[in-house]
């Protein structure tokens, strides 16, 4: 431990790397490269995690969507290409033979799939079409919805009462409103009926199908409005974080086709997109890629520590008249393992050090470089703990390496040393 703290054992280590810097700087550019490769895989992996978080923060991590075709096989009397729709109490049932799920919100749009082009609103001399839909309060469970100040989403009374209120989007405020003027309180006309706005809606990319044009009403509203009955345009349905979401969507398809009558082999009845196994599959290759970094970024290391212990080795043996007069003159075998050892250590570290500092600069100039594109990256960090763990490997590689030039300097005896030429 006295070894730590000598000011003359340091010295020489000191001197003994900068006596060849050509060959340290070699020499440790291996462990500088392992770090290197290591910093940027983990941290780019890491900034592809934080992007597509990003992405999905406002929308349920295990959630999928369902929607009804129409049929490709003949079952129970019905023929090929039987038109199927949704209906309201297939949420309830889907929710009662399924206990993996946690929400299912029942959805209705104009201008999403029946290609009208939407609704047309109306306020004093500006118009437009826009897509309107009708939803449960529910839905925000599933996928939130940033509301602005002062405003709100659709609530339980709104659907009680059937009442004729709208959360419009920010385009929508900017084409229908004054610039100065708030939304909020005041009337658009939704195909010749009035609505009272209530709020105005953010938007945020990675919801589905929505923009910043769209306006929300009470479901009941929506099926007054448009005589839709007890049908459903789709389902938006989020499962618990612990379900298997691949196979809560095989049971929700086989749950609809018993309900609507369907052959259960017919893949083509009903719609699904899984949006929780593609956030696994995004996740999975993620920690694929931190695995992958951690594999290559280790070998790496090991390459170059290696290296350190061979160039160590040709150091011992240039070396052999100066560690013979050391021994003669009373250096202990412990003084002297201890001081290649030490050696060994500070070019591994030291190696590491310059490594993460390229690293960390490498991940700010891609962070700096990506921010704005259209791609869910963002942040690209490595955690301090991956960084910590990677420290004390390089420490005990090091240490493991240099005992082989230590021990060689050890065996070497003083009288065999001052011979030597």
């Amino acid at each position: 431990m006295k070894l730590l703290f000598s000011r003359d054992v340091w010295s020489e280590i000191f001197a003994s790397i900068g006596k060849n810097k050509l060959r340290t700087t070699i020499t440790i550019v291996g462990v500088l490269w392992g770090v290197f490769i290591y910093i940027g895989l983990s941290g780019a992996a890491k900034g592809m995690d934080n992007g597509f978080e990003r992405a999905f923060e406002n929308v349920a991590m295990n959630s999928l969507f369902a929607w009804a075709q129409s049929t490709s096989m003949p079952h129970a009397g019905f023929k090929t290409g039987r038109p199927l729709r949704l209906k309201m109490e297939d949420a309830t049932t889907l929710q009662n033979r399924i206990p993996e799920i946690q929400y299912v919100a029942p959805r209705n749009a104009k201008g999403v799939f029946d290609g009208s082009g939407g609704a047309q609103v109306v306020r004093g001399q500006k118009t437009g079409n826009y897509t309107v839909y009708g939803d449960l309060p529910v839905f925000t469970k599933i996928a939130t919805k940033k509301i602005y100040d002062g405003g709100r989403f659709i609530n339980d009374s709104d659907i009680e009462n059937a009442r004729k209120v709208c959360v419009i989007g920010e385009r929508t405020q900017r084409e229908l409103f004054e610039e100065d003027e708030d939304p909020i309180g005041g009337y658009i006309r939704i195909d010749d009926i009035y609505f009272q706005v209530i709020g105005v809606h953010k938007f945020v990319p990675g919801g589905g199908f929505e923009s910043d044009s769209d306006i929300f009403i009470p479901f009941s509203t929506y099926k007054k409005l448009y005589n839709t009955g007890q049908n459903v345009d789709w389902f938006s349905i989020a499962a618990y974080d612990d379900a298997n979401v691949v196979e809560v969507e095989k049971d929700i398809k086989a749950v609809l086709k018993s309900i609507h009558r369907v052959h259960p082999d017919d893949e083509r009845a009903f719609g699904t997109f899984n949006l929780g196994e593609i956030f696994n599959r995004i996740t999975g290759f993620a920690k694929g890629i931190n695995f992958l970094s951690l594999v290559v970024g280790i070998a790496c290391i090991l390459a170059g520590v290696i290296g350190i212990g061979n160039i160590l080795l040709i150091s011992v043996k240039e070396r052999t008249k100066e560690l013979g007069v050391r021994r003669a003159l009373g250096a202990t075998p412990s003084e002297v393992r201890g001081q290649i050892l030490m050696e060994a250590v500070t070019l591994t570290v030291l190696a590491g050090i310059v490594g993460i500092i390229l690293g960390a600069f490498t991940l700010w100039v891609i962070d700096k470089q990506t921010q704005g594109i259209d791609f869910p990256y963002t942040n690209p960090t490595v955690p301090i703990p991956y960084l910590i763990g990677a420290f004390f490997i390089m420490i005990i590689l090091g240490t493991i390496i240099g005992l082989i030039p230590a021990q060689r300097a050890v065996s070497i005896k003083p009288i065999d040393a001052l011979r030597e030429e």
